[in-house]
């Protein structure tokens, strides 16, 4: 079958790798309609992120089941499915008490042996592990490309927002409008936030974000801290997301974030960075970090997208097939789309 395949920093190719087959009871083989390139496959690209060459890419994907293992009973064959960026167990400690992001086994499609050594979701066919915890039947109606998000990006959003403890009435900041960020932009809002300050320096993304409600903040044409200090009566915000994964971007939001508030930072950190420990101290902020226990929001991200109070279809800025995932990858690089869906 065909399927992205790392070759090195800057480098992917569409080559051809052997078909998955079940080697457990629990497993499922989907046959792939629709999956995304991802900020976090530019990490891997761009070698932040280590996978071997030749590994399989890719962890956001929509199609239809066409093999199950015996112990699975709640998909079938023919059923049309999304399913979750990384696996969990259902058993283990951390499972048991709905922190499925941090399973002893789980396994992180398409992130090389350091994440379970799972091949990614950019194929024509992709093996899915504890298929029933792992995989959702699509809604009626509900397009690959909106299903899509519900596996890892709004999950990731809507995991940020949750996380954060903000309540109804708070005033919120984003910095870094990617597809995380933009989504955590319409979860914020939903979820009954006052204001929403939106932050970044492309113009076409802070527009997106106004479109969604939130105040757009330019980060280098604009002050940034005066801005919120204006929406703010001069406290900061209440909460101040992340969404960047750059120790700028932390540094900033500590500044930006009132006292006692909570900073989440949901961007993806790989590398040691120096955090300004007296500013966080004099400030009693909170701190929340990692990846989203998309695993345990799923549902409720379906619900929500389902009944129209989140909708991502106005991130998917591009369609590419499959074979043209060099190109979609540089063009991702290149900041010059949100989010491309490739078709096999």
């Amino acid at each position: 079958m065909r399927a992205v395949t790392f070759q090195a920093p800057g480098e992917v190719l569409v080559a051809d790798v052997p078909e998955p087959e079940i080697s457990h009871p629990g497993d499922a083989i989907v046959r792939i309609d629709a999956t995304g390139v991802c900020g976090s496959d530019l990490h891997i690209y761009h070698g932040r992120v280590q996978v071997e060459q030749g590994f399989t890419l890719g962890h956001e994907y929509v199609g239809t089941v066409v093999s199950i293992g015996d112990d699975v009973h709640g998909i079938a064959v023919g059923d049309r499915v999304l399913g979750c960026f990384q696996t969990a167990c259902g058993r283990c400690y951390f499972c048991r008490r709905g922190l499925f992001h941090k399973c002893d086994s789980s396994r992180t499609f398409g992130h090389g042996a350091t994440l379970g050594s799972l091949a990614g979701t950019q194929a024509e066919l992709a093996l899915v592990p504890s298929a029933d915890l792992v995989l959702r039947k699509v809604p009626q109606g509900m397009s690959d490309e909106v299903a899509l998000f519900a596996g890892d990006v709004m999950g990731t959003g809507y995991h940020a927002v949750l996380e954060s403890g903000m309540r109804a009435g708070d005033t919120a900041a984003v910095l870094g409008l990617g597809p995380v960020g933009l989504c955590a932009v319409q979860v914020a809002k939903a979820a009954g936030a006052a204001r929403v300050l939106a932050i970044d320096s492309v113009p076409e993304r802070l527009a997106m974000a106004e479109s969604f409600g939130a105040l757009p903040v330019h980060l280098t044409e604009q002050d940034t801290r005066a801005a919120v200090r204006d929406a703010t009566e001069g406290r900061g915000v209440d909460v101040c997301i992340d969404a960047v994964g750059h120790p700028d971007a932390f540094d900033l939001a500590l500044r930006l974030t009132r006292k006692c508030g909570t900073v989440q930072a949901i961007g993806v950190y790989a590398e040691r960075a120096q955090v300004h420990m007296g500013l966080l101290w004099i400030k009693s902020l909170h701190v929340c970090a990692g990846h989203a226990n998309v695993l345990g929001h799923v549902d409720g991200v379906l619900a929500m997208m389902s009944a129209g109070l989140l909708d991502p279809s106005p991130l998917v800025t591009h369609h590419m097939s499959l074979e043209e995932a060099p190109d979609a990858y540089a063009l991702y690089d290149r900041r010059e789309a949100l989010k491309i869906v490739l078709t096999p």
